[in-house]
């Protein structure tokens, strides 16, 4: 194994453990013994520190740890100097240096010749520095210089995730309190409940459990303001945020909405059961009159259930469906609950009509696509475009992506439907080239691991290619870590002949799964995505940024172009640029575009020279 081998498998054991509640000692005892064997090096050491005090992590053998030591005696030497100035230090002769009086002869005396300190520090936070020892004097080789300056940057991601994640919470708690929790209960408010219940709904898909939005109001608070004033209005209101507080699960979240309107999501749902007992608790905890200063008061409440399906059907209507189901139980009298169940409404209906409509949808010429650009971080140039199906249903209208795929696949409809979206990707790709010449550099479309185990598809993407003419190079195959699920062995066979033709090949939605890494390292991608629930929560939390700046760093190492999709704000591009991310897609560029529209809005204007395309606020309310 050459030096570039195990360096990106130290990276890749390192980055395993971010975000994880791992050690520290274990893990940086484990990097400094690898580290010798990777480097030109006798010895390395790992050290953290504050401008108060020097303490030792980490040393590869007992010589460094007496050096490293030596250090916090003297308060002086390399590692101090790094930390204090941000900058590596580099002695090629500690024979000849004067910089450090006290402590070259110190080191010489105990056979260290040359010693080369990086920084370890993450934005503006210093951690400590890294240190790496040779018993002969010479300089370290630039790949050997910019090697350990990653190694320092991963440490550093690793430390801040570990040390300063509960700091990081409580900084991001006091800076957005005000803004995001109402300032009568408490509570988080309608802006925060949004946040949370996108991340709710992200995380449901991707553990495949069940999700549950209850919607309380409460019936005839009108009358307590009118009749005893706002003042008693608001303790009502206080008493009865703490009381449907003492109703919760663990893991739910309580919000204020509006007025007397409350919500409550629930998580991590194995049936509707668990939330239909919340509402019964809702309703046994109103039985009792609520003693206020001067007044006692009985309120009832009406409470709207709406439940997703078993993560792949979550639909992004929750809330409008919890309110229109509370609304139902006022209708009703009140005082009690209703439920509407997006399991039975949605994927119930799907079942019985939306497998026989998939069978003909092709051939009736229903299918569309619609394209999102990809542009370089920096820039804002586009350098391509992803496909993305669309299904218009002639009575549905636009059908759900997420409600195609599972059903494609048990049909085995997602062969045929898969070989179209290719081919069509093709063409269109080929149309635009003509037209605009090079301005599009490559179309993406997105391969379901069905696809890659089914009937010969390296022989099917070869056919499209030939059939339109279309440059392997100019096509990348975007495939889920899922795919590998089944067969990890097959899949990675036949995308290896995939690769053969010439064709690119991502990794999409990075970071979701338990082997992505793995992956990553087993086969050569040439671009991962980073999933976008990481850059919903990039702004907000430093340690997602330190996992994402850590992914980065990572994937350059293995020669990976790195893209960020779900860019939905100017800031959170902002941040991935800052990073160093090199691609980026989302709402805030560009939404998908059926070709019309795109052709309309993007690529005619710029009359085949490069396309800059300008920031835009946007958000997924209008997806296609």
């Amino acid at each position: 194994m050459d030096r570039d081998e195990k360096l990106a498998q130290i990276l890749v054991e390192f980055a395993d453990t971010l975000g994880a509640e791992f050690a520290i000692q274990p893990i940086l005892d484990h990097l400094v013994e690898q580290i010798v064997d990777v480097l030109p090096i006798t010895g390395a050491g790992v050290m953290l520190m504050t401008d108060d005090d020097l303490h030792f992590v980490a040393a590869s053998n007992d010589v460094v740890r007496r050096i490293e030591g030596l250090q916090n005696e003297l308060q002086e030497g390399p590692c101090l100097e790094a930390y204090r100035t941000g900058a590596p230090v580099g002695i090629e002769d500690l024979s000849i240096d004067t910089r450090f009086p006290r402590f070259s002869p110190r080191a010489l005396a105990e056979g260290l010749a040359a010693v080369f300190t990086f920084p370890i520090r993450l934005d503006r936070h210093r951690l400590g520095a890294l240190d790496l020892y040779r018993d002969s004097p010479g300089g370290l080789a630039a790949e050997d210089v910019k090697a350990a300056q990653v190694l320092a940057n991963i440490a550093a991601a690793y430390l801040f995730n570990a040390q300063a994640r509960s700091e990081a919470e409580v900084r991001v708690e006091q800076l957005t309190h005000r803004s995001l929790h109402d300032p009568l209960t408490g509570l988080p408010n309608r802006a925060l409940l949004n946040e949370l219940l996108q991340r709710a709904v992200a995380r449901s898909r991707r553990s495949r459990r069940m999700l549950a939005v209850l919607f309380v109001d409460l019936d005839g608070f009108k009358l307590v303001n009118d009749q005893y004033g706002h003042h008693v209005g608001d303790q009502l209101l206080i008493a009865v945020a703490n009381r449907l507080g003492e109703v919760l699960r663990s893991g739910d979240t309580l919000t204020r909405l509006a007025g007397d309107e409350f919500v409550i999501l629930c998580e991590d749902l194995a049936s509707s059961s668990g939330a239909e007992l919340v509402a019964m608790r809702i309703a046994a905890a109103f039985e009792t009159p609520f003693q206020l200063d001067s007044h006692t008061v009985v309120m009832t409440a009406s409470v709207g259930l709406a439940f997703s399906g078993p993560g792949e059907d979550v639909p992004d209507t929750l809330l409008r469906d919890a309110d229109l189901a509370m609304y139902q139980a006022k209708l009703s009298g009140g005082a009690h609950h209703e439920v509407i169940d997006q399991t039975a409404r949605v994927a119930g209906d799907l079942r019985k009509h939306l497998e026989r409509d998939l069978r003909g949808a092709l051939t009736r010429g229903e299918f569309q696509l619609a394209y999102q650009p990809v542009i370089a971080a920096a820039s804002g140039e586009m350098l391509g475009l992803e496909g993305l199906l669309r299904w218009e249903h002639p009575e549905r209208g636009w059908v759900s992506p997420e409600a195609i795929l599972p059903v494609a696949e048990r049909t085995g409809m997602i062969l045929p439907i898969g070989e179209w979206v290719l081919g069509q990707a093709c063409r269109q790709l080929k149309g635009w080239q003509r037209m605009h010449g090079p301005a599009i550099g490559h179309v993406s479309v997105n391969v379901s691991g069905h696809q890659v185990v089914g009937p010969a598809f390296a022989e099917t993407v070869a056919a499209v290619l030939a059939d339109t003419g279309t440059d392997p190079g100019s096509v990348f195959l975007e495939v889920t870590e899922g795919a590998f699920f089944e067969d990890a062995a097959r899949t990675v066979a036949v995308l290896r002949e995939v690769k053969q033709l010439g064709v690119g090949l991502t990794m999409d939605d990075f970071g979701t799964g338990y082997s992505s890494l793995n992956y990553l390292r087993r086969f050569p991608f040439d671009i991962v995505k980073i999933d976008r629930s990481f850059i919903v929560d990039l702004t907000e939390d430093s340690a997602t940024r330190s996992i994402v700046a850590a992914i980065i760093d990572l994937a350059h190492v293995l020669g990976l172009i790195v893209v960020a999709e779900g860019v939905e704000t100017q800031t959170q591009l902002d941040r991935v640029i800052d990073l160093g991310i090199d691609r980026a897609q989302g709402y805030h560029i560009s939404p998908p575009m059926l070709p019309d529209q795109l052709e309309r809005q993007i690529l005619a204007p710029a009359g085949g020279s490069a396309i800059h395309l300008p920031a835009r606020n946007g958000s997924d309310a209008n997806r296609i």
